[in-house]
């Protein structure tokens, strides 16, 4: 097992703060969105050797078989199938998609057929894989996803006194099904029928209005004066109206899936993902949007949010699975200094988030406290920790 170093990245959105706090990093002022786990190209953690520090990819790239196992080479090729995060949202995050894998194949090849460089701000697709993620909240975490059933979003708009508001309801109204969250959605983002700044303004400063008064649905209208506030005029915020609001408490998690339309709100979580860093985006960004594409890659089904129960295994582990084969997440408590399995198999990333805990698999150990993580080879076998403290560990089902 190798000691490894998570790559942070500056986003706009993130907080200055919160990570660093978190994992003991020295701040320098600038907001610490992210912070990655893994090997995707675009930010491969550092291994810490005896002899050398070297990317993560270069490392798996020399011995594939060896360090992911026969299996995961099968299944995923020879790179590490999932990306681990940590993400401190201080601002809310765009509106967003991710493809699905014949989507994002089909993307990336049409993209480096025509010469689009990887780098370029325009580019959609930076690999050919899905993203699929869970997220496990860390702190209250606030956020918008997947469609709200037809009939509430309606009920939502009537009694807004805004043109735009009323456009929708009838949209909705007449049209109480999965075509009419089409229509309503696409409204607000085709070029063509695009509402203006003012329009939008108009159905925040009602929701806003109707706060004030006694609102009947005051989520709703929060959020909606929240993202006014961040960006004001982007019909994201009145989009808002459409999607179901999730609030996740520490220790509470939430998968969304390729195709499921979303914007994390608010606060500071682990997220584990499909080895990708492809996004759609629909709105609430400054950064590139291409609304025909991302119109072809949302899944328009109204659903309620897809929370996770944990399974526990041997009483200090809750694995959250998910219902896709790329990874699977666990979080471990530990507090009797007593040694106790760990689940999981193949490529492990084990991530301390609390206290001062010792992992040991294959006769080797390794010590992590607050903020250190691990890269454990699929040779090493079964894992077991001790100590007291809370760590992660990201697996291959």
């Amino acid at each position: 097992m190798h000691r490894i170093l998570g790559n942070p990245r500056h986003y706009a959105w993130g907080s200055t703060t919160a990570i660093p706090e978190l994992v003991g990093l020295t701040g320098d002022g600038r907001p610490v969105a992210e912070l990655w786990f893994g090997a995707h190209p675009a930010g491969p953690s550092a291994v810490e050797t005896d002899d050398e520090t070297l990317a993560l990819t270069d490392m798996l790239a020399a011995a594939p078989r060896a360090l992911l196992g026969a299996d995961v080479v099968a299944r995923f090729g020879a790179g590490l199938p999932y990306l681990l995060k940590i993400i401190a949202a201080e601002r809310p995050l765009s509106l967003q998609v991710h493809p699905n894998v014949e989507a994002a194949g089909k993307g990336f090849a049409a993209e480096e057929g025509a010469g689009v460089a990887l780098d370029a701000p325009h580019r959609n697709y930076k690999d050919r894989n899905h993203k699929p993620e869970l997220v496990f909240a860390l702190t209250t975490f606030e956020a918008v996803c997947g469609f709200r059933a037809p009939r509430r979003a309606a009920e939502l708009l009537a009694d807004l006194d805004a043109p735009l508001a009323k456009e929708l309801h009838g949209i909705l109204v007449a049209q109480p099904t999965v075509e009419g969250i089409r229509a309503a959605f696409t409204h607000l983002l085709e070029p063509s029928t695009r509402p203006s700044a003012d329009e939008v303004g108009a159905v925040a400063r009602a929701c806003a209005e109707r706060l004030a008064s006694g609102s009947p649905s005051p989520r709703a209208d929060r959020t909606v004066v929240l993202l006014d506030a961040a960006y004001p005029g982007d019909p994201g915020v009145v989009t808002s109206l459409l999607l179901n609001p999730v609030t996740l408490q520490p220790g509470d998690a939430m998968f969304v899936p390729a195709g499921g339309v979303h914007a994390y709100l608010s606060g500071c979580a682990v997220e584990i993902m499909a080895s990708s860093d492809n996004v759609l985006r629909a709105g609430l960004t400054p950064k590139h949007m291409d609304i025909p594409e991302l119109l072809r890659n949302v899944d328009y089904v109204a659903a309620p949010p897809i929370r996770v129960a944990p399974e526990v295994f041997h009483g200090a582990t809750k694995v959250f699975y998910a219902p896709v084969d790329d990874f699977e997440l666990s979080v471990t408590e530990i507090a009797d200094g007593h040694s106790h399995p760990l689940p999981g198999r193949g490529p492990r990333i084990v991530l301390c988030l609390d206290g001062e805990t010792s992992i040991a698999a294959g006769g080797s150990e390794l010590v992590l406290t607050r903020g250190q993580a691990a890269f454990v080879p699929a040779a090493d076998g079964r894992l077991t920790v001790t100590g007291t403290g809370t760590i992660v560990q990201a697996d291959v089902p």
